[in-house]
C-alpha cells in the first residue's frame, strides 16, 4: 500500500508528477489545486486533445473486474477475467481499454477487508497513471448500506433507506452519508451509486422496496439531499439513482424490462420531486433506470437509451450538467429491445456520460470505436461527456492525489465513534405496529427465557449474521437467555413443528419474517407458535408489508426493522428489551392484505412506549 509520509516514495512521485504533466499542473505535495472553473475546463481540454481516440473511448466505460489486487488477483479470478473480459488482470484492463473507471463488488472478489480494498485501489491508479495519457480512475461501488452492500465489516454499516425513512430526520440522514463516504473514501472509493431517489409508491415493487426512503416525494426529497450533503461533504461522489424513477414497477429490471405508467403530469409529482432535489444540492453523478416510461418517450425506449428523457428533461427541463452513468448494461432491462453492441452508442447518444459493466466489454468498447469512426457519433459529443468525467475527477482531488494510506484506512474505517453514531441512528429507525396488552418492552423478570426463530438471508455485504443468531446474541447482551433456531423463508411442517417444541417453557419467541405473502409457510409457523400460548413478537426484516399478511395469525406484538444487517437487528433487541424507545413511523402504508384498497396502516403510523431504566 501506498504510506504517505514526508517524502512519497518514487512510485508516487512519478505517478503524481505524470498526472499534473497530463493536465497541465505542476502539483506540490500539500497544496491546494483548483476543481473548477474555466481554467480547470481549460487544462482538461489540453488533457483530452492529448488523448488517442482509443483513450477517450475508454474514459466513457466503467467495468468490473475480478480480484483482490490490480496486479496478482487468484488463479480463479484470472480465469474468470480471461473469460468474461479476456484480459488476467485490472491492471491489464485499465492498459488495454484505458476505461475511466472500475465497480467494485464483494462476489468479484473485490472487498475482502479495509486494508485490502486500500491496496487494490492504489494498484488500480498506478495502473491508470503508468498509461500513455495518464489520468486516474473513479472508483466505485453500490454501497446503499441496508440491503444493498459492498463493503462490511469491520467497515461501519448505517441503516438503509427505508429505515432512515422511518427515522424521518434529515441530520440522521446526512451523519450517515458523512460516515459511510468517509469510510469510502478512506479505502479509494470515491464515487458512491447512491443515495436512491426512487419513491416506492408499489409494494409490490421487487427491485426498490426498502431500499426507497418511502412513499412520499416530498420526504424522500428531504432525505435524498440530506444523503447527497453527507456523501460529497465526505469527499466522495454521490449518485442519485434510478432516473426517471423505479418506484412503480412490479418488474424486476434486472430480468425484465419494466413499464411506468404514469401521466406527465403523474411523474412530475410523484417522481421527480428527489431528483430535482439531488440536483439543487449539487449531485455529482445520476444513474439512469432502464425502465419504459411511454408519457416521458412514446418511442417505448428504456430511458437508458431516451434521448427525451436523458437530454430533455434531464438535462434541459432540470439543468442537470453532472455526470449521468448507466445502470449495469448487463441487466435484461436495457438488453430487451437491443442488441449489446447498440445500447452502448444508443445511450451515448441519449445523453449518457459513462457505460456501466457492459456483459461484453469488447463488443461495447468497439461499438462506440466504430461509431465514432464512422461519425454516427461525432468526437464531439464524446468529448463532451469525457469532459464531465475529469471534472468530476478533479472536483475529487483525484489529479492532485489518487492515492490512499494504511493510517487513513485505521483512523477512518469502523472506528468507535462511527459504530456508536450508527446504533444510534438505527434505534430512531424501529418501528413498532402492534403491541397488544402492552406486552413490550420485555422485563428479564417476566420474559428472560427467549427462542428466536425465523429466517436467516444471506448477508448484504458477506460479513453480517445470521438474523436469528444475531438477535439472540443481542438479547443475551441485554441479560436475556436466548436460543436461536434458524426456520428460513420457507419453513417445513417439520421444522416448524421443531420450533414449537423449543417454544415449550419460554417466556417469549421473537420471529424474524421475510417478505410474507399469502401462501408463505411463515405464515403458518406465527400461527403455530402462537397456538402455544407463548407470546410472538414478530420483526419483519426486510419489508415492512408482513404485518397485513400476518393478520388472524395470533402474534402479539410486531415491528418493522427494515433490513437484516447487525446494525438494525441489534436496535430491533434494544428497542423489544426496553432499552431503546421505539421512535420509527412507517415511511410507506401497509394495504390490507384481504383488501388492497383499504389502508391497515398510514404513513407516519408507529407507537412507542416508555424505555426500561434497567431492568
Amino acid at each position: 500500500m501506498h504510506h504517505r509520509t514526508s517524502r512519497r516514495t518514487l512510485l508516487t512521485v512519478t505517478a503524481a508528477t505524470a498526472a499534473a504533466a497530463a493536465t497541465g499542473v505542476v502539483t506540490v505535495p500539500g497544496t491546494a489545486q483548483a476543481t473548477s472553473g474555466t481554467s480547470t475546463d481549460s487544462r482538461l481540454k489540453r488533457l483530452i486533445a492529448r488523448m488517442s481516440l482509443e483513450e477517450k473511448v475508454g474514459q466513457l466505460f466503467v467495468m468490473r473486474v475480478y480480484g483482490h489486487s490490480a496486479t496478482t488477483p487468484d488463479q480463479a479470478d484470472i480465469d474468470a477475467n480471461l473469460t468474461e473480459i479476456g484480459v488476467r488482470t485490472a491492471a491489464e484492463l485499465i492498459s488495454t481499454y484505458h476505461v475511466g473507471g472500475i465497480i467494485y463488488f464483494a462476489w468479484a472478489h473485490n472487498t475482502r477487508d479495509p486494508h485490502q480494498i486500500a491496496d487494490l485501489s492504489n494498484g488500480i491508479q498506478r495502473a491508470a497513471l503508468a498509461g500513455p495519457t495518464p489520468v486516474p480512475l473513479l472508483v466505485s461501488t453500490d454501497q446503499e448500506h441496508g440491503i444493498v452492500c459492498r463493503v462490511g465489516e469491520p467497515a461501519t454499516l448505517v441503516p438503509g433507506a427505508m429505515a432512515l425513512g422511518a427515522g424521518g430526520s434529515r441530520s440522521d440522514a446526512r451523519a450517515a452519508g458523512r460516515i459511510a463516504g468517509a469510510e469510502l473514501a478512506a479505502v479509494g472509493i470515491n464515487q458512491n451509486y447512491a443515495p436512491v431517489a426512487d419513491v416506492n409508491v408499489n409494494p409490490a415493487n421487487p427491485v426498490i422496496g426498502v431500499r426507497s426512503f418511502g412513499s412520499d416525494p416530498e420526504s424522500v426529497a428531504r432525505l435524498v439531499a440530506a444523503q447527497v450533503k453527507g456523501y460529497q461533504g465526505a469527499g466522495i461522489a454521490a449518485t442519485a439513482k434510478h432516473f426517471p424513477g423505479h418506484g412503480d414497477t412490479n418488474t424486476d429490471s434486472h430480468t425484465g424490462l419494466p413499464y411506468i405508467h404514469h401521466t406527465r403530469e403523474q411523474w412530475a409529482e410523484l417522481d421527480a420531486p428527489p431528483f430535482r432535489a439531488a440536483v439543487a444540492a449539487g449531485i455529482d453523478s445520476i444513474m439512469t433506470a432502464h425502465i419504459v416510461v411511454p408519457a416521458l418517450d412514446p418511442s417505448e425506449d428504456p430511458a437508458t437509451l431516451s434521448r427525451p428523457i436523458l437530454t430533455g428533461i434531464l438535462r434541459e427541463e432540470l439543468g442537470y450538467d453532472g455526470v449521468v452513468v448507466t445502470d449495469s448494461l448487463g441487466m435484461e432491462g436495457v438488453r430487451t429491445k437491443y442488441g449489446d453492441e447498440r445500447v452502448p452508442v444508443l445511450a451515448l447518444k441519449a445523453g449518457v456520460d459513462q457505460l456501466l459493466n457492459p456483459p461484453n466489454l469488447s463488443v461495447a468498447w468497439n461499438a462506440v470505436l466504430q461509431a465514432v469512426k464512422s461519425g454516427e457519433l461525432g468526437v464531439d459529443r464524446i468529448e463532451e461527456s469525457i469532459l464531465r468525467i475529469l471534472r468530476l475527477k478533479a472536483k475529487l482531488g483525484l489529479f492532485r492525489d489518487p492515492y490512499v494510506t494504511s493510517r487513513g484506512v485505521d483512523r477512518t474505517v469502523g472506528v468507535r465513534a462511527h459504530l456508536a453514531a450508527a446504533d444510534r441512528i438505527a434505534e430512531h429507525t424501529t418501528t413498532l405496529l402492534a403491541n397488544t396488552g402492552s406486552l413490550l418492552p420485555l422485563s428479564r423478570r417476566s420474559h428472560r427465557n427467549l427462542l428466536v426463530v425465523g429466517a436467516d438471508p444471506a448477508s448484504p455485504s458477506g460479513t453480517t449474521g445470521p438474523p436469528t443468531t444475531t438477535l439472540a446474541g443481542a438479547f443475551g447482551e441485554l441479560g436475556f437467555t436466548a436460543t436461536a433456531l434458524p426456520t428460513g423463508t420457507a419453513p417445513s411442517q417439520a421444522k416448524i413443528a421443531e420450533a414449537v417444541a423449543a417454544a415449550q417453557g419460554k417466556d417469549a419467541v421473537i420471529v424474524g419474517t421475510y417478505n410474507v405473502s399469502a401462501t408463505s409457510s411463515q405464515r403458518t409457523l406465527v400461527s403455530a407458535l402462537a397456538a402455544t400460548g407463548v407470546p410472538v413478537v414478530t420483526v419483519a426484516i426486510r419489508n415492512p408489508y408482513d404485518i397485513a399478511q400476518l393478520a388472524g395469525t395470533g402474534y402479539a406484538a410486531s415491528l418493522a426493522a427494515y433490513s437484516w444487517t447487525d446494525v438494525e437487528l441489534r436496535a430491533a433487541a434494544r428497542v423489544i428489551a426496553g432499552r431503546a424507545a421505539p421512535e420509527g413511523k412507517l415511511p410507506v402504508p401497509v394495504q390490507r392484505a384481504d383488501a388492497p384498497t383499504q389502508t391497515l396502516y398510514p404513513v407516519g403510523y408507529g407507537l412507542s412506549y416508555p424505555t426500561y431504566a434497567g431492568s
